[in-house]
């Protein structure tokens, strides 16, 4: 009976401190596509839109078929259209859906190991300042034309 009761007061003593942490809120990624590429090519751009749940930053993305991957901005500079490198990522606030698209913030894959071709699939694992990374399968065709609805 002692022993019991030994027992019991040390589980009481220890309930909480074995709590799992609370889960880090994660990103949504919806709509992964990457662009085809033609034969000789070894680059090429992926859309996708993310979701936050609470103030991110993406950071990074790798892939298997690529031997780097980058977050680019598009801007309008003197009547020309820009695209470079975010070395800091993308800032994602929260709640609000931000789309990487043609012609704007996008996805880069380079030193692509074989050309992507119309209808295989490419992972992509995306990393956050704050939220756990997520793998995607980005589908790999054309995507809509800048405007298209």
């Amino acid at each position: 009976m002692r022993a019991l009761t030994s027992l019991l007061i040390l589980a009481a003593l220890t309930a909480g401190c074995g709590a799992p942490p609370a889960a880090t809120p994660g990103v949504e990624v919806a709509e992964a596509l990457c662009r085809p590429t033609p034969n000789g090519r070894d680059l090429t751009g992926c859309y996708l839109t993310l979701t936050a749940a609470t103030d991110d930053r993406l950071t990074a993305v790798t892939s298997p078929a690529a031997a780097q991957g980058q977050i680019h901005e598009v801007t309008q500079e003197n009547g020309l259209m820009t695209m470079r490198e975010l070395p800091d990522g993308l800032p994602l606030a929260a709640g609000r859906a931000v789309a990487l698209k043609p012609g704007s913030d996008h996805l880069m894959l380079l030193g692509l190991a074989a050309p992507l071709v119309q209808g295989d699939t490419v992972s992509l694992t995306l990393s956050f300042e704050k939220a756990p990374p997520v793998t995607v399968t980005a589908r790999v065709a054309q995507p809509p034309l800048p405007g298209a609805a």
